[in-house]
């Protein structure tokens, strides 16, 4: 579990001060490490200026840096420019202009997907939970959070029908449960309430 790192009660280093403001602000610990790691990454860049002296040409040239040199991916660069704006529009209030850089491209390849036979014998070499997931996966189209996410409630075996809860763009959506997949997901449901029976059991 990640401990976040000690500041001084009254924080007069940049990052320190930064920190702190993070953390009034109410924002998870991961993001104060990710908005910490862009922001010593952007200073480093430019020769260990101070934010304060630079502005929206700094972080233009930082960004386009990061596609042509560094070669990072569209959602990392996303990363950087969104600890970049918070750096400036809400740390130090000087809102950035409209920026120019490189923007990050996203790959175009083709995806990888498993013919019928592969999948297939994939699942056989599974057992248990983990077979019945993949199952879930690949016969009812299920994502691997949503796969995990599923409650009993969201089953229907009469309309053999699977509700996914906060599916893509945080929508729900009603999909198809295969027949094949109604036995193996009522044993599962039956051994988990029988289990949960035995430790609920009588208490001295």
């Amino acid at each position: 579990m990640d401990i976040p790192a000690p500041i001084p009660a009254q924080p007069t280093r940049f990052l320190d001060r930064l920190r702190s403001f993070i953390r009034l602000r109410g924002l998870a610990y991961k993001t104060e490490q990710t908005y910490v790691f862009w922001i010593k990454r952007f200073i480093r860049f430019h020769g260990r200026k101070h934010p304060e002296t630079m502005g929206s040409g700094e972080v233009e040239a930082f960004l386009s840096h990061l596609v042509l040199q560094a070669n990072v991916s569209v959602a990392t660069q996303r990363v950087a420019l969104n600890a970049l704006i918070f750096l400036y529009r809400e740390f130090l209030g000087a809102p950035l202009e409209e920026l120019q850089y490189e923007p990050a491209r996203k790959p175009k390849k083709l995806p990888v997907v498993f013919s019928p036979d592969e999948a297939t014998r994939a699942i056989a070499n599974l057992e248990g939970e983990y077979k019945l997931i993949a199952m879930l996966i690949y016969g009812a189209g299920l994502r691997i959070s949503e796969a995990l996410r599923l409650r009993i409630k969201d089953i229907d075996f009469g309309m053999q029908q699977l509700i996914v809860r906060e599916g893509k763009g945080g929508k729900d959506r009603i999909t198809l449960l295969p027949e094949r997949l109604i036995e193996p997901l009522q044993k599962q449901i039956h051994s988990t309430l029988l289990q949960h029976q035995v430790d609920m059991g009588p208490r001295l």
